[in-house]
């Protein structure tokens, strides 16, 4: 129950509404109470009992005050006005308690709505802010399609199993209390069969609940597998046509779809016989009650209008019994999403500010990196990429980073936004170790360029200015302009309102690169990190862009990755490395007359 501590706990923020909601209640559980016992002015009346022999008593919490003061009052509404009057005015007082009942009823689930869905949506905010604080580490050993599941179903579930039940969690144990009291004071002996056998009932249900757990964690992992196989298919459909993959993807996505349906059936049908087995019980313990109490009525030691509301009141705790056994079910599906949940909310975050991390806003010398070496975990261990990199980058200057595949250049460039954090060593920024300087500080100072243009499902306009608050319209022109953009951008149908698709798919390889460059642009950032920006490109493209890039990079500090040696012949300093070390620098010149690894890259690329 810790998991459901810690969704509840977010309820905090709406105490008011808790208040209200457990104030409503209370009333609708007291109405619901006083109007069953207007059953035993009813039965007296049709009975015709005599009832002149009683007297007002002071008020007391005890059943034969209550019972002797109704009596004296239902014998002064007949002495007055006759049996037909009394009886009109006890159908009148049923009714008025019961649309009270129902109305505060009502009004405790009116307030319960607001905490419901609040508690809700600040769950789906903590889980979105968690992701955006996650380490990109933390999301290659996840998969992609695993998380949405968590962000989406399992929260979905969290309101459907767990929120939902509120009503009865806040309501049906004060429900069953009153009741239980009600009974207890009515008649102690029965009461007694029914404390025995209702823990029984509670027992088997228990059982049966735990399994329903196991399952739906089960379930909620499978559901995962199969976000992840659509958000694949999606994002590789094209290849998927290409090599003629339909029926490999049909029949892969088909197993886990089956195994899924397979496991929610056993799921439902487990939770299903809640209802059911819960009625069931709660029968059997009232015949015996019925059992019991109609042997003390037959004896004279039970009156026969006290009985009947008796039995009135003890099946009026079979639904809220139901009720919660119901939501016990409910919640210990519900506990499975929770689980799965707090794994992401729980995840270790290594990349956060240090305690007296400083703001920096601007660059003034010198980039260096002092002995870094950096390492992947994986599950056989660490794998070394990166070994006692040294290297300095001053301002204004041109750094290219070169070499083979898996050689550390990409991982080197991400040391310094500190999307990993180095094993040893430092990255220092100003003789400023950057552990010691505020992430989104540090941040601001770099732009960067990848590869793969990220650009999200909005206007041109919005993906040029993302990011960033107030910018004009005419600072994003200059920017598109400045990228070799605005000429392609005018001719869309409506311009910088035009909103270009999932991942910018409306746009060309090189259309899409030249916005994340006037991005870059329009962000200003001292530092740049260039990572292969023109590989995937045509050559027309590659010019169009290389040419933006190099309007970029004026007046800037710039880290440079590139496969095509061809675009970075004008780099101040060029790094070769290989196997994560560095083992030639130089500028291209220098680089080619020393005849090795650098020259053999070149070659190569000549050749081809």
């Amino acid at each position: 129950m810790k998991n459901i501590r810690i969704i509840l706990s977010y309820a905090k923020d709406y105490k008011g509404y808790a208040f209200l909601n457990i104030f409503n209640n209370i009333f609708s559980v007291v109405f619901s109470l006083v109007s069953l016992a207007m059953i035993i002015p009813f039965m007296n009346l049709l009975f015709d009992k005599d009832t002149t022999k009683y007297s007002l008593q002071p008020f007391q919490f005890s059943a034969k005050v209550f019972i002797n003061n109704s009596y004296y009052y239902l014998s002064e509404i007949i002495k007055q006005n006759g049996k037909l009057e009394a009886l009109i005015i006890i159908c009148f007082a049923v009714i008025i308690l019961f649309f009270l009942k129902n109305y505060f009823r009502y009004m405790a689930m009116y307030y319960l709505a607001p905490i419901r869905n609040g508690v809700i949506k600040d769950l789906r905010n903590k889980i979105y802010n968690k992701v955006l604080e996650l380490p990109l580490s933390y999301f290659s050993e996840e998969r992609k399609g695993d998380l949405i599941a968590r962000m989406t179903s399992d929260v979905q579930e969290i309101e459907w199993s767990i929120m939902s039940t509120l009503e009865v969690v806040f309501r049906e144990p004060f429900t069953l209390m009153v009741f239980m009291i009600t009974l207890i004071v009515m008649s102690p002996q029965l009461t007694l069969f029914v404390l025995i056998l209702l823990p029984v009932t509670g027992l088997i249900i228990g059982r049966i609940g735990k399994s329903l757990k196991r399952n739906s964690a089960k379930g909620m992992a499978i559901n995962g597998q199969l976000l992840s196989i659509i958000e694949e298919t999606l994002s590789g459909l094209r290849i998927i046509k290409a090599f003629t993959a339909e029926l490999f993807s049909k029949t892969r996505f088909s197993k886990v779809n089956d195994d899924y349906t397979k496991l929610m059936i056993r799921i439902y049908r487990k939770r299903d016989l809640s209802a059911p087995l819960s009625e069931f019980m709660a029968a059997v313990v009232l015949v015996v009650v019925m059992y019991f109490g109609g042997q003390l009525v037959l004896n004279s030691k039970l009156d026969a209008s006290i009985f009947i509301f008796y039995i009135a009141t003890f099946s009026q705790i079979i639904p809220p019994a139901k009720s919660f056994a119901s939501a016990y079910y409910n919640i210990q599906k519900g506990m499975a999403s929770s689980d799965r949940i707090n794994m992401v909310l729980n995840a270790d975050n290594a990349i956060v500010d240090a305690k007296n991390a400083a703001s920096i806003n601007e660059f003034k010398d010198k980039i260096e990196f002092r002995n870094v070496s950096f390492s992947y975990k994986t599950d056989n261990g660490s794998e070394p990429v990166l070994k006692n990199i040294n290297l300095t980058i001053n301002k204004g200057k041109t750094i290219a980073l070169v070499g083979a595949s898996g050689s550390g250049k990409s991982t080197m460039a991400d040391m310094l936004p500190r999307f990993y954090d180095v094993n040893d060593g430092g990255v220092f920024i100003d003789d400023t170790n950057i552990k010691n300087i505020k992430l989104n500080s540090l941040r601001r100072l770099m732009g960067n360029v990848t590869q793969e243009s990220i650009l999200f499902n909005d206007s041109v306009f919005n993906n040029i200015a993302f990011g960033m608050e107030n910018v004009k319209e005419d600072e994003v022109i200059n920017a598109a302009k400045i990228a070799n953009a605005h000429g392609f951008i005018m001719e869309m149908e409506n311009g910088y309102q035009t909103n270009i698709g999932d991942r910018g798919l409306k746009l060309s390889g090189g259309q899409r690169q030249r916005l994340s460059i006037a991005r870059a642009i329009l962000k200003n950032p001292p530092i740049l990190i260039l990572d292969e920006a023109t590989s995937a490109l045509d050559t027309e493209s590659e010019r169009l862009v290389q040419d933006a890039l190099i309007k970029l990079m004026e007046n800037r500090t710039s880290l440079v990755i590139a496969h095509r040696l061809s675009t970075i012949q004008h780099a101040d300093e060029i790094i070769v490395l290989q196997r994560g070390e560095i083992v030639e620098r130089g500028t291209h010149q220098q680089l080619i007359q020393l005849e090795r690894v650098y020259k053999k890259l070149y070659d190569m690329q000549s050749f081809i």
